[in-house]
């Protein structure tokens, strides 16, 4: 999807920052496509996607108040479909009091809450979380901060979030410099992926926190799981490539430069 967005924009620049239906062309493949995950259903990976999508546009140059009726549209989708099925809304609502039903819905939020809680400043030690012992449900995958929580306590968790935050500050970084260098559809794709990690990680970290409600998000390049590391270590791939070939144009242009230079001074 990212992929097609950033050649789409490329192909379509001029078009995406002046008509209204060259902002909508791409947003018909998004609905495509989120269609199709809803039918899983997996409204998660929509939200991701959808967020993805309009920052992408948004850095495209797209009119401000496009951007806003996209945003207030999907948050209103959003809306109904939590509204549409029971068990959206028992996450919201158990999400807003976990502790109301600890043993019921609330359980995954209120023990996710006693793995940080136990965690404190410094942890249980690398290994010794009870937690994961059966107690935290998908321990190893969407809640895996809960347990780096309690193993490593809040300087653990800093650690690994700043990880985490410095590959999308160099995403975003990446993209900056191949927009200003003329490479569009790099530029495009290397913010697409630095605002995909940083939403879904934010997200995964919110709702294993409590901050927002349950969504069966991992955490890039840290939760367990074969099919999402495959996807996220390709993203990364990408951007390494993304910044190999910024490198190059710049290398090629600077000895240009410097054989033009010195044939100048040749004929002088």
């Amino acid at each position: 999807m990212f992929l097609f967005i950033a050649g789409y924009l490329v192909r379509r620049h001029g078009e995406v920052r002046e008509s209204f239906l060259g902002f909508l062309k791409p947003l018909a493949v998004l609905v495509i496509i989120a269609g199709l995950l809803l039918l899983q259903p997996d409204l998660g990976s929509v939200v991701v996607m959808f967020v993805t999508t309009v920052g992408m546009l948004f850095i495209a140059g797209a009119k401000l108040w496009q951007f806003g009726a996209l945003l207030f549209t999907g948050l209103g989708l959003v809306g109904l479909l939590i509204l549409a099925e029971p068990y959206r809304i028992a996450r919201v609502t158990s999400f807003l009091d976990p502790w109301q039903d600890p043993f019921g819905s609330g359980y995954q939020l209120t023990q996710s809450l006693m793995a940080f809680g136990r965690g404190s400043w410094w942890g249980q030690g690398l290994g010794n979380s009870i937690q994961k012992l059966e107690y935290l449900p998908e321990a190893h995958t969407d809640f895996v901060i809960a347990v780096l929580a309690e193993e490593l306590g809040l300087i653990g968790v800093t650690a690994v979030l700043l990880m985490v935050f410095a590959l999308v500050f160099r995403a975003l970084f990446i993209g900056k410099r191949c927009l200003e260098a003329d490479q569009l559809f790099g530029g495009f794709l290397a913010f697409g992926i630095g605002i995909w990690f940083a939403f879904q990680a934010l997200v995964n970290v919110g709702a294993a926190a409590g901050i927002v409600p349950t969504k069966g998000l991992t955490l890039p390049l840290v939760s367990y799981g074969g099919s999402s590391l495959f996807i996220m270590s390709t993203a990364v791939a990408l951007l390494l490539r993304i910044d190999h070939e910024y490198r190059m144009k710049t290398a090629q242009a600077h000895q240009r430069i410097v054989s033009h230079e010195k044939r100048k001074r040749t004929k002088e």
